[in-house]
């Protein structure tokens, strides 16, 4: 919002930064409705409706008239539907409602303007246009979304939009560890991360080759990817060097995930995660190069089965997991101090470790956990998980795979130990 806008202006024009913005808003909107020759309000029409719009609020403000702003919004939407009723046979069948309807948004753009939300009207307006551009795209999208893509994004909605408003935001059981809203906040941000890297992996993951496989299937689940590749390289010479590969950088992608959920859960914890997380990064990259051009991973991609990430009853056993592991965290914290948080992240992290990370973020934002030891939980448990992969290669695709694939994954493990130790050098 701005703060006293016109003060180099007279009086008499205090207001005329409130119709600047609104002229810009729907020259904006206007210059991408003119690349359509079927739209019958252009450049001008939007420009000038959401001067309309801005003139129509300030008016109502200054008689007292609300109902002022109902009836410019009646007018612009039936002068535009009579304009399409006028000539309804359209180039290319376009029956004119984007168009009514963002005509109508932008008028209602200029009344935000009025009313001082600036950056509001402004973000809608930009947003709005995006989704105008991006008409031949997003249909395409559409077209392209499997009944299972459609239910996905209806069960997120469902986690985020209906679930977590109606649970209480307040502390239970022991230490205070259980808060239904908080619980259930890190489930919907599992299921994001997870619908993100699904949604990706759907669009473009088994078209581009194992390296862009990989790092989607690792946003998705490290763990199903390790365990889908693994078994399709067992006895399979020819799949080994792809398999290799996806296994690690999808495992390479956890610590970029690690980050994302500490910036998003306690930002704090920043400044000291980063350059450790950075250093598994540096190293395990360069060992996934040298493998690429080693390996030369060639042939035609397996398809990668994932489940739903967003699917009602992975979401309630990921919240379960988490809750049982933030609670026996703050318990055995609080009984043998922080060596009996390590051993937490140590047994959890084997199988995910997300739910320890979440744990320990969750424990600090409540003052019990400082930032070193988060960083600590969160090495410990990549550790610990790295190691679990690597003894799923071996036992699902034998030793001639893993003798590529864990060395992949020992070099994540050996860079983050070392950057590890080098931040606990600099704090000491």
């Amino acid at each position: 919002m701005m703060e006293n806008p016109a003060a180099w202006l007279p009086p008499q024009l205090a207001e005329l930064p409130r119709y600047v913005v609104a002229l810009a808003i729907g020259l904006l909107m206007g210059l991408e409705r003119e690349r359509n020759p079927a739209a019958k309000a252009g450049l001008r029409t939007f420009a000038l409706t959401a001067l309309l719009g801005t003139l129509a609020a300030h008016l109502a403000a200054a008689l007292d008239e609300r109902w002022l702003i109902a009836v410019g919004l009646l007018l612009v939407g039936g002068m535009m539907i009579a304009a399409y009723l006028r000539s309804p046979a359209q180039p290319d069948g376009d029956p004119g409602t984007t168009t009514v309807a963002a005509l109508m948004l932008c008028y209602g753009l200029g009344v935000l303007v009025w009313h001082d939300e600036i950056q509001l009207a402004v973000m809608l307006g930009i947003g709005a246009t995006i989704l105008l551009y991006f008409k031949p795209e997003l249909r395409g999208l559409s077209e392209h979304m499997s009944r299972r893509d459609l239910l996905s994004v209806l069960q997120f909605a469902v986690l985020s939009l209906i679930i977590l408003p109606l649970l209480p935001n307040r502390d239970y059981g022991p230490h205070g560890a259980l808060n239904p809203y908080q619980i259930w906040w890190m489930v919907v941000l599992i299921a994001g991360v997870g619908l993100a890297g699904y949604a990706a992996l759907r669009i473009v993951g088994q078209r581009r080759g194992a390296v862009v496989l990989g790092l989607l299937g690792g946003l998705v689940s490290s763990t199903a990817t390790t365990l889908s590749f693994s078994r399709h390289a067992r006895g399979n010479d020819a799949m080994m060097p792809i398999a290799v590969i996806v296994i690690v950088l999808a495992n390479l992608v956890v610590l970029v995930r690690l980050g994302v959920l500490a910036a998003a859960v306690a930002p704090g914890v920043l400044s000291q995660l980063v350059p450790v997380l950075a250093g598994g990064l540096f190293t395990g990259a360069i060992g996934a190069a040298y493998g690429v051009r080693r390996l030369q991973p060639q042939g035609t991609l397996p398809p990668l089965a994932m489940g739903n990430p967003t699917e009602l009853r992975t979401a309630i056993g990921f919240g379960i997991m988490y809750a049982v592991v933030l609670l026996a965290a703050a318990w055995l914290s609080d009984w043998l101090g922080r060596r009996g948080l390590y051993g937490v992240a140590l047994v959890s992290g084997l199988t995910d470790v997300d739910a320890i990370t979440l744990s320990s973020l969750r424990l600090h934002n409540l003052d019990r956990l400082p930032v070193a030891g988060v960083v600590n939980v969160i090495v410990l448990a990549t550790l610990a998980n790295l190691v679990f992969k690597s003894m799923l290669t071996l036992t699902l695709g034998g030793w001639h795979m893993a003798r590529h694939a864990i060395p992949g994954m020992g070099a994540v493990g050996l860079g983050l130990l070392a950057a590890w130790a080098i931040m606990r050098g600099f704090s000491a």
